[in-house]
């Protein structure tokens, strides 16, 4: 399998979850075992001698492949989770989206401070999602490596936003 056979197991649905997005659906390539092997195995290879010390997945597809690499990894997987939906003291960030606003949270106790850090989602597109993330990691204290996605939307403005802020592009596997 390579990078590009993934592109057929990545379902385009027209406006979805708004009018005028096209959401680009990884379930199909969740379906398909080699598939989703191959991309645990291409992501957690390129990041094997980054010294990552945890894998901070965001909701709700992060999470997916995010505990799948931290396995593979033998790392710990730090969920980013929507608002108000972790049990324990947290610490907020909002941010935009291309179609509205949010708010992301962590655990107040969930890194430490200098740990080395993945952040993983399954797309990345504006890189509001992604960037708050990060802001969340550093107020823990702790350092982006890197940001690992499956899928990047080059048409839109979040991997020159990841580029301009930690001055290295963000790693993924295919790109539209």
């Amino acid at each position: 399998m390579e990078n590009k056979d993934l592109i057929a197991l990545v379902r385009d649905i027209p406006n979805f979850p708004h009018d005028g997005i096209l959401f680009k659906d990884i379930t199909p390539l969740l379906a398909n075992p080699e598939a989703r092997d191959f991309v645990v195995s291409e992501i957690a290879d390129f990041y094997s001698n980054e010294r990552i010390e945890a894998i901070v997945a965001i909701e709700a597809r992060g999470f997916i492949f995010g505990s799948l690499i931290a396995s593979a990894m033998r790392l710990p997987l730090i969920p980013i989770r929507k608002e108000g939906k972790l049990p324990y003291k947290t610490i907020k960030q909002k941010y935009d989206l291309e179609y509205g606003s949010s708010c992301l949270e962590i655990h107040e106790d969930a890194l430490r401070s200098g740990q080395r850090v993945l952040i993983h989602d399954d797309l990345l597109a504006t890189g509001g999602t992604a960037l708050a993330a990060a802001a969340l990691v550093s107020k823990l204290g702790a350092s982006v490596i890197d940001f690992s996605f499956i899928v990047n939307l080059t048409f839109l403005s979040g991997e020159q936003l990841i580029f301009d802020k930690y001055s290295k592009p963000p790693h993924y596997l295919i790109k539209y």
